[in-house]
C-alpha cells in the first residue's frame, strides 16, 4: 500500500526556486534513501511533508488523505515523525521527560500511556542510563539517539531522518545503522536523507536524487548509484 505520496510539489523563496516539481511515493514498509548535494533541496522537501513550510503547488497526500493545509501538528499526530538535522531537544528536561512530552503531544496519548511508551523507546534507542540526565548535556551521538527516540515516542507510521548518521564516528554510525534496521523490521516506514552513503546503502529499498529542486534520477540503489549523472553531479565522478 502507498502510504505517502507527492505529486509536482514545488516550494520558491522569492526568485529561487528550492523545490521544482518534484514527485515520489513510497510504500508502507520500505525505506526511501534520499541523496543530492548541499543545497539540493532535501531539508526543504522534509519541511515540506512535515509542514513546517507550505507548498506553493503541487500535493501531498499522506494515507490517502491530501495534507497540503494540514498544520504539522496534525501531520505528527496522523503518523508522520521527523527528526532534524540539528537534533533540538529540550536541553533543560530529562531524555525520559522529552520522550514523555513527545508521547502525549504527539501521540495524544495518557500520561500513564507516555510513560510507557517512552521506556519502552529508551530502550529500543538504548538511552536507558541517560533517562534522568539533562538532554542538553549528552553526547552528539546520544543527541542523535534522543532526536531519532523523540520521534519514535510520537508512534509514527512515516518516519523522516534528516542526515542522522552525519558527524558520527564509523562505529557510532554501524550502532546507528543497526538500530534503524530494527525499527525497518518493526514495519515503521522511512525516508532517509544522508550523506554516509554506505550507511544509506545498507538499508534503502529505494534511492531518490535530486539537483537543484528537481528528481535527477529515482529507482533501486544498485542502478541509481551507477547513473553518469549521479556520479558526474553527487560524487565528482566523469562517466
Amino acid at each position: 500500500m502507498t502510504l505517502l505520496t507527492l505529486k509536482n510539489v514545488s516550494k520558491s523563496f522569492g526568485a529561487l526556486k528550492v523545490t521544482d516539481g518534484v514527485s515520489l511515493s513510497v510504500t508502507e514498509g520500505e525505506v526511501l534513501g534520499i541523496l543530492g548535494p548541499n543545497g539540493a533541496g532535501k531539508t526543504t522537501l522534509f519541511n515540506l511533508i512535515s509542514g513546517d513550510l507550505k507548498v506553493d503547488s503541487g500535493e501531498i497526500t499522506f494515507d490517502g488523505l491530501r495534507i497540503n493545509d494540514a498544520p504539522p501538528f496534525q501531520r505528527c499526530r496522523n503518523g508522520i515523525g521527523r527528526s532534524y538535522q540539528v537534533p533540538q531537544p529540550f536541553g533543560g528536561m530529562s531524555v525520559f521527560e522529552n520522550l514523555v512530552t513527545a508521547a502525549c503531544f504527539g501521540a495524544q496519548v495518557s500520561e500513564k500511556e507516555a510513560w510507557q511508551i517512552a521506556w519502552d523507546v529508551l530502550e529500543q534507542t538504548g538511552l536507558q542510563k541517560f533517562a534522568n540526565q539533562a538532554a542538553g548535556g549528552l553526547t552528539l551521538l546520544n543527541r542523535k539517539r534522543l532526536e531519532l527516540a523523540r520521534a519514535l515516542a510520537t508512534q509514527p507510521r512515516l518516519l523522516l531522518l534528516d542526515e542522522i548518521a552525519g558527524g558520527l564516528t564509523e562505529h557510532e554510525a554501524q550502532e546507528l545503522v543497526a538500530e534503524l534496521q530494527r525499527i525497518k523490521q518493526s514495519g515503521i516506514t522511512m525516508i532517509w536523507i544522508e550523506h554516509v552513503v554506505h550507511a544509506l546503502l545498507s538499508l534503502a529499498d529505494q534511492l531518490l536524487v535530486i539537483n537543484f529542486g528537481r528528481t535527477l534520477c529515482e529507482g533501486k540503489p544498485e542502478t541509481v548509484m551507477q547513473d553518469p549523472e549521479v556520479k558526474r553531479v553527487y560524487m565528482g565522478l566523469e562517466a
